[in-house]
């Protein structure tokens, strides 16, 4: 009888596979795809040559995860490339702010008194970088442990709220909605502070990063540590029951509620269904991909020296595109996600070429087409942007989900990030990972921390049930 088996191979289902084999158990990983990874693949989505992220793209969390970070991955293939500047705000008069890897150098561009207040903000928090992360990424006692921290004071704070009250100028204001953002949750909500001061964090502590060649280079680096480790890896295989699995002591699905709903079966008790069936999951993401015949023509020239943009004008802005989305409309001028990868990792395009990762937040599983909109988002903000475009490649939010069983309504996070689902995921529970059925759990991002590339929900799922096995 094989000690483990893990349904699915993204991060967190291998770094649960990892987490077992490191403490001796022999295991196996099913994946339903051809190639491993989840949303960490990597295609030549445009042409020949041209290498995409088809989902996750920059790699930050992967460098400051508190189980990432012990494994030998540098010595698997993995390495990251990184940006002059981690990421930048452009501005519809032609300037922009960026966050640069230092803090002074961050608070230099927002002003006198807005800097100010960005140095007694991040300095302490970069200080102490390694243990909030920790905290952030933890168990759930470590999770309570960081809400009463003073960095939990502020994160449980909404980002417009915040942004108003800490930061006196527009600019720095919309630099914070910018990054905020990223939670997919209306900004007046709770808790979303915590994303944007979270990944600024990252930004200064660790820096914002691709991996070089591909987000595949994580997944593949990941797989060759676990067949290592005596771990094996299937693929093409899709596991629609878990009685179609062979005899296991432990099982581990880094897959969302609604597919373990449907591979559990009639295994679960009415209550535990009732409670997963309740689960919510968040607004979609329509991405484009390009490849380009030269960089983007940024208006502002310091956008060329970062990795990421965050396109959205103000907080205004930025903050009514994303509540539309959460309610299910649609904005003429969304907030877009921009990442320019070949201006530091050239191994990503031919000589002379470029690619270009963007998208947008949309309406669960929207059937909208939004490449115009996202394209003139681009164009707004780098004039002649069209003109570079040799060629181009949409994904909706039902053609994510085909791509990623996962992206359930083309939602990336796992599940809706809100504050009453940041503590309850997938369900309120001391051990969010068990399920009723013996040494069944769940490792996906629908469970604690929820989204990114850390690993961590796989890496605690797989140490509750050596726990539990103990």
């Amino acid at each position: 009888m094989t000690d483990a088996l893990v349904i699915g191979s993204g991060p967190n289902g291998l770094a649960a596979a990892i987490t077992l084999a490191r403490a001796g158990q022999s295991v196996r990983v099913y994946e339903a795809q051809p190639t491993i990874g989840g949303g960490l693949r990597s295609a030549e989505l445009t042409l020949p040559g041209s290498v995409h992220d088809v989902c996750a793209t920059v790699v930050s969390l992967a460098l400051i995860s508190p189980f990432l970070q012990t494994l030998p991955l540098a010595e698997h293939g993995l390495t990251a490339a990184h940006p002059d500047a981690p990421f930048a705000h452009p501005f519809d008069d032609g300037s922009a702010v960026v966050v640069e890897r230092s803090v002074d150098a961050t608070a230099d561009g927002l002003g006198s008194a807005d800097g100010r207040a960005y140095r007694r903000l991040m300095a302490p928090l970069v200080a102490d970088a390694a243990p909030l992360m920790d905290m952030l990424l933890g168990p759930l006692t470590m999770r309570r442990a960081w809400l009463r921290a003073s960095f939990g004071r502020n994160a449980i704070r909404s980002a417009v709220g915040f942004a108003r009250s800490r930061f006196t100028s527009a600019r720095a204001r919309a630099l914070f909605a910018g990054v905020a953002a990223h939670s997919m949750v209306p900004l007046e909500f709770l808790a979303t502070a915590g994303y944007g001061l979270g990944l600024i964090l990252t930004a200064h502590a660790v820096g914002w990063p691709v991996a070089r060649g591909g987000s595949q280079r994580v997944a593949d680096a990941l797989a060759s540590y676990l067949r290592l480790l005596g771990g094996e890896i299937v693929t093409g295989e899709r596991v629609e029951s878990l009685s179609q699995l062979p005899p296991a002591r432990v099982v581990l699905c880094d897959v969302t509620p609604r597919q373990f709903l449907r591979i559990a079966g009639n295994q679960l008790p009415a209550s535990y269904r009732r409670r997963l069936e309740a689960f919510r999951y968040g607004p979609g993401v329509f991405k484009m991909d390009w490849t380009l015949s030269a960089p983007v023509p940024w208006r502002a020239e310091a956008c060329r020296r970062a990795g990421t943009l965050h396109l959205g004008g103000t907080l205004e802005e930025i903050a009514r595109g994303e509540h539309a989305a959460w309610h299910g409309a649609s904005s003429d001028r969304p907030y877009v996600l921009v990442v320019q990868p070949t201006t530091f990792d050239g191994s990503r395009a031919k000589a002379g070429m470029h690619t270009l990762w963007a998208y947008c937040h949309v309406p669960h599983g929207s059937p909208m087409d939004m490449s115009a909109v996202i394209e003139g988002q681009i164009e707004r903000f780098a004039p002649g942007f069209r003109d570079m475009i040799v060629a181009r490649h949409a994904m909706g939010p039902a053609a994510l989900e085909q791509h990623d069983a996962n992206l359930i309504g083309g939602d990336i996070a796992g599940g809706a990030g809100d504050l009453a689902q940041i503590f309850a995921r997938p369900v309120v529970s001391f051990n969010p990972y068990a399920t009723p059925i013996a040494g069944v759990y769940l490792c996906s991002s629908s469970t604690p921390p929820g989204v990114g590339v850390h690993g961590m929900c796989g890496h605690n799922a797989a140490l509750a049930a050596l726990r539990d096995r103990r």
